[in-house]
């Protein structure tokens, strides 16, 4: 079986050689270069990684793409309906980010808790202020808003912390290191228990907009509200009056709903938000993930005739 692979990101040698060992007969393209990959767009039976201008190579009457695998976890940028109407295969990059992702959680979780934000403002100014800080996360609620990869890594990290851990999955099926599972129709249920509120859930059209006045309304006023989903599952506006009036203590956000996050947003100068630009799964070990957990395993099921067996989007969910 021999064919073409587009692989639009630049990969080290060692990379490029794993993938070569399982395709030896196929032609091989990796350049994030436009004038590079473009040119062999129409012809790859295979892409790696989606970049704006794809679109008319890949869904055109003449394209040979059959699996197009997505470098990111979100798929939601991508022309869905489009893809599925064309028969195309399409595979995300979850899991990718359990590590990196977790750790921001925790970064912005304990830094809100500990007041690291508003002593790096103190020193900043040379001011010597205690802060009023006292709380620490021990022994403290979390709840996970969508428990995947994501959320089980942030789960098992809770735990360390002597947390207590509810998690909101679709399913409702129980999870290691969770305490108490439930379904997304028991949400408000939910928050009034929680100390943290994590949100890890891809963008539907289930979860936009998921969360806005009524929902910080039901958190305690002591609560802190973390966001490294999509910033289109909640209401920005409806956040910033939450954090205004004191419904709830702080937020940690990695996401927004426009990005770059505009400079008019008062979001920035609040003393009780941590702003993070979307960098939360970026990580050393990005691409290496990728290619070894899931574009290679991948690959080797689509070779065997097997549609891929890793992160499969289903495009009636939207992931």
């Amino acid at each position: 079986m021999t064919g073409k692979i587009v692989i639009t990101h630049n990969l080290e040698e060692h990379q490029l050689s794993q993938i070569k060992e399982v395709v030896p007969d196929w032609e091989l393209i990796a350049s994030k270069e436009k004038e590079i990959w473009q040119a062999h767009a129409k012809d790859a039976e295979i892409i790696a990684g989606w970049k704006k201008g794809l679109e008319e190579y890949c869904l055109a009457p003449d394209s040979k793409l059959k699996w197009l695998q997505s470098w990111s976890a979100g798929v939601n940028t991508l022309p869905l309906e489009k893809l599925e109407a064309h028969n195309i295969l399409l595979t995300g990059a979850s899991g990718v980010h359990a590590y990196p992702i977790s750790e921001t959680i925790f970064a912005l979780m304990l830094g809100l808790t500990r007041k690291i934000h508003t002593y790096v403002r103190n020193q900043q100014a040379k001011t010597w202020h205690h802060a009023n800080m006292k709380l620490e996360i021990h022994g403290k609620t979390i709840g996970i808003i969508g428990v995947g990869t994501i959320g089980k890594e942030t789960a098992k990290i809770a735990k360390a912390f002597g947390m207590k851990v509810l998690g909101v999955r679709h399913s409702g099926q129980p999870a290691e290191f969770v305490d108490e599972m439930y379904t997304t129709d028991q949400l408000d249920a939910l928050l009034p228990q929680c100390d943290y509120v994590v949100v890890t859930l891809p963008l539907t059209k289930e979860t936009r907009r998921m969360f806005g006045a009524d929902q910080f309304k039901l958190m305690k006023s002591t609560a802190f509200f973390i966001n490294i989903g999509r910033g289109e599952i909640v209401v920005e506006e409806e956040i910033v009056k939450a954090l205004q009036e004191g419904e709830i203590a702080g937020a940690g956000l990695d996401v927004f709903e426009k990005e770059p996050l505009s400079q008019d947003s008062q979001l920035w100068e609040m003393e009780n938000v941590i702003i993070t630009p979307h960098t939360s799964g970026s990580t050393e070990h990005y691409n290496d993930r990728v290619v070894e957990n899931i574009l290679i395993p991948n690959l080797k099921s689509y070779l065997s005739g097997e549609a891929p067996s890793i992160n499969l989007v289903d495009f009636a969910k939207g992931y």
